[in-house]
């Protein structure tokens, strides 16, 4: 069977992501390594691959990957595997990457800077419509392409441009009061640089809380632990 034939089974079989019903968050934390394993694949020019195949470049057991991936649908074959270009496109569905979606970055310090500069944005599908500052030293400098705007000038940008989510980079101390205010004009994503820890309600609003030195810490521990070890 080529190729091609194959993929048009795969379609004709495979309900599409928006089918799935309730996936546990420890799956969803796992899609963004598919996206990146996946990826790396195409680059390769690989065509197929089997769930020994990917298990055993991700670190994950082969029963994991088929079980993460019958939550969507599966999209694999028995005796095929799975065709490499088709469950990339359809991890990059499950993620939004072809969603058009729109960010603002909330503080243009150090870290909002450096967030505005990177790659990351672009290659998973987001697109950083303007920074927000209340320092007017910043207010009008372009970083990175994109315009930093005075915080006064928020509600009226988001009622005229569609923003999806805010990346929060500001003072630990206003995350809360500027994350209230964030929701109540109409974003629905945030991902919090900040340290406070931020939780809502109401379910339709998404929050990634990034700890960067939890995960300094943890990786403290596990040089002290390997030193221990030798001791």
């Amino acid at each position: 069977m080529d190729h091609d034939n194959t993929r048009n089974l795969i379609r004709q079989t495979a309900p599409t992501p928006t089918e799935h019903p309730n996936v546990s968050p420890a799956v969803i934390r796992r899609l963004p390594r598919y996206f990146r394993y996946l990826r790396e694949l195409i680059r390769q020019g690989k065509l197929r691959i089997s769930s020994g195949e990917l298990s055993r470049l991700m670190g994950v057991t082969a029963s994991q990957i088929r079980q993460d991936l019958n939550c969507f649908g599966g999209f694999g074959q028995q005796g095929y595997g799975y065709n490499v270009n088709f469950l990339y496109e359809n991890i990059c569905e499950l993620l939004g990457v072809d969603a058009g979606l729109q960010a603002i970055i909330i503080g243009a310090g150090d870290l909002g800077r450096a967030l505005v500069r990177a790659p990351m944005f672009e290659k998973r599908g987001v697109n950083i419509v303007s920074m927000f500052d209340v320092d007017p030293a910043l207010i009008g400098r372009t970083v990175g392409g994109v315009l930093i705007r005075n915080m006064t000038e928020l509600e009226r940008f988001c009622s005229e441009i569609s923003v999806d989510m805010a990346v929060l980079t500001l003072p630990k101390d206003r995350a809360a009061e500027e994350a209230e205010r964030l929701v109540a004009c109409g974003i629905r994503g945030l991902w919090n640089f900040t340290g406070k820890e931020l939780e809502f309600e109401d379910s339709k609003v998404a929050v990634e809380n990034v700890h960067l030195g939890d995960s300094l810490m943890i990786l403290n521990y596990k040089l002290c632990e390997n030193t221990d070890d030798k001791d």
